[in-house]
């Protein structure tokens, strides 16, 4: 994870630069190990770098040979050597940096170079031929990304990383919606990422094809394998992260074997392997064995299932725990990194952030996470609700949208906090194009189909007896916990009991007029949006969005609210 601060046409770039530098350091955070900035014309690029790939050679902004165009990103290119070699004229990389490809990307195709990108990214980069910059944000959104402009500067365009480097300088501020490229030159956004599956009246009726959707999610966790520093793998023990442990400590343990009997890839002196470079994979380093984490509150839920999970396959796995005043006491902190004020968002952040100083501590700089699978598979218990297959696929759709408001934004900002990077296979281009194309019909919840049922299906072994078991059955089986609840009921309970302190019903009436129609609902969204309000200013409130369920009356987006959850686990409240 890196962090970007950018402006294009500003009226004093020179008296301008020592803010701008300033405005970059509120990210450093995100990228600890360098910093850099690039000034030319009326433009400044400044970049905070966490180095993950080209360690020794990746720091930016990356400039091409006669310094008419440098490059700021924050993020990675998984397919950043399989562009290289197809590269219609030759270009001099200066770095082993994967993100070194978008310069001559950009010089073949123009705008339409993200097209090309497979990773995560968000990226600003500066023609001073044209004195144009664009900026691009990857498909689903899971790198942060904003665009700011002030009325004390008309004309002038910023970018940013994350909210708290524009707003001492802006007052209209965006997210920089996924899946789009900005040119100066028209002063306009294009959106350049658009699958079959993003028009949700367009149903699809593929039937499901089990051995796809293996193959598809095994290759997106090994391209997130690519990194030359320690990684590991977030285990909360339900469904989603125990698929990508057990994905990546298939690979891991490949690896291993593949570097002792040099039967598989190629040694290249440097503690590198190259796997399936066919398959527009990249480098990893093999590490002697898979470290995995998991956090929750004393005898939480899913803290004995990571370690069942982590026992079964064989990780080194950390279960971390904190207390209730732990989270309390970072709550402010947790809104001041995340930008939002959403109920579920710090809920089930609170926790992830504790998680990530404790992964940071241990020297880890990378961990893969698994957001997404829900939004894709219909995953929420709310879904047992859904009418038809059509609603069923409109709201997964309107879901993976809006993921880089919500699960995206909490996996990208707990850790980057940290200076920790996650990487999310189930959002990966090809396993997303897999996935979405299936007939809703087989995603929906019956009476025989529990949640997710054919991500389930899909690794089920039972039937293959020559194949190792990805998980044991009773986790590849378990019911859906949202993260918030499974790290222990009695977080959600002291989060409501502490809003009761803080929030009255004489302020539950009374609404800051400067909210307008954006009214918490209930003590707990009030008392968020008081410490989201001591941090930013209220047009900031702009770029959050509210998680809610559909087809649900309940004012408690926890997934524990939902009758389907209790009537599973009322035995163990």
């Amino acid at each position: 994870m890196c962090g970007i601060f950018a402006c294009h046409c500003h009226p004093d770039i020179q008296k301008f630069k020592p803010t701008a530098l300033r405005l970059a350091k509120a990210v450093r955070h995100r990228g600890p190990d360098w910093s850099g900035n690039f000034v030319d014309n009326n433009t400044i690029l400044a970049h905070e770098r966490l180095s993950i790939v080209g360690v020794d050679s990746g720091a930016q902004p990356l400039v091409n040979d006669d310094g008419t165009l440098a490059l700021a990103v924050n993020g990675e290119i998984y397919n950043h050597r399989i562009l290289r070699k197809g590269l219609k004229t030759e270009y001099n990389f200066k770095t082993h940096s994967d993100c070194e490809v978008i310069i001559p990307l950009y010089m073949e195709h123009g705008l339409d170079a993200p097209k090309f990108l497979d990773g995560m990214f968000s990226f600003v980069l500066y023609d001073k031929k044209e004195d144009r910059v664009i900026a691009a944000r990857d498909p689903i959104g899971v790198i942060s990304f904003y665009l700011g402009r002030s009325s004390q500067t008309p004309g002038t365009v910023y970018f940013a990383s994350e909210l708290k480097c524009l707003h001492p300088v802006c007052d209209n501020i965006i997210a920089f919606p996924p899946g789009h490229v900005y040119d100066s030159k028209t002063d306009t956004m294009k959106r350049y990422f658009e699958p079959k599956w993003w028009d949700p009246t367009n149903v699809p009726s593929t039937p499901v094809d089990y051995k796809l959707i293996r193959e598809t999610l095994e290759r997106a966790v090994r391209k997130r394998l690519m990194a030359e520093v320690p990684y590991g793998v977030l285990l909360s023990g339900g469904l989603d992260s125990s698929l990508v442990a057990s994905i990546a400590q298939r690979e891991t343990l490949r690896q291993r074997a593949a570097q002792n009997g040099a039967a598989n890839g190629h040694a290249d002196g440097s503690g590198l392997v190259g796997i399936d470079d066919a398959n527009e994979l990249s480098t990893v380093t093999a590490l002697p064995e898979l470290h995995s984490f998991s956090i929750g509150l004393p005898g939480a839920p899913d803290t004995q299932a990571a370690i069942e999970v982590a026992e079964f396959l064989g990780t080194k796995h950390h279960a971390f725990t904190f207390t209730i005043e732990d989270g309390l006491n970072a709550l402010s902190d947790v809104i001041y990194h995340l930008e939002t004020y959403d109920v579920t968002t710090i809920r089930a952040s609170t926790p992830m952030y504790l998680l990530s100083r404790k992964i940071k501590g241990m020297g880890v700089k990378m961990v893969l996470s698994g957001e997404g699978s829900d939004e894709i598979f219909g995953g929420y218990l709310y879904f047992h609700a859904a009418p038809d297959r059509e609603a069923f696929h409109a709201e997964t759709v309107r879901r993976v949208k809006n993921l880089h408001l919500a699960d995206c934004l909490r996996a990208n900002k707990s850790t980057s906090a940290w200076g920790v990077e996650a990487r999310v296979p189930f959002l990966d281009k090809q396993f997303l194009e897999v996935s979405m194309g299936v007939d809703p019909k087989e995603k929906m919840i019956t009476k025989d189909r529990i949640e997710k049922y054919i991500l389930r299906k899909a690794f089920d072994t039972s039937d293959e007896p020559d194949v190792k078991p990805y998980l044991p059955e009773k986790i590849l089986w378990r019911q859906k916990e949202q993260f918030s609840d499974g790290v222990g009921y009695s977080w959600i309970d002291a989060l409501k009991d502490n809003a009761e302190l803080h929030v009255t019903d004489e302020m539950m009436k009374n609404p800051k007029p400067e909210w307008g129609d954006d009214i918490p609902d209930t003590k707990e969204a009030y008392w968020y949006r008081m410490m989201f309000d001591e941090h930013f200013p209220s047009y900031c409130a702009g770029t959050v969005q509210r998680w809610t369920p559909t087809w649900s009356k309940q004012t408690d987006p926890s997934g524990r609210a939902i009758s389907t959850h209790i009537a599973k686990y009322d035995h163990v409240e």
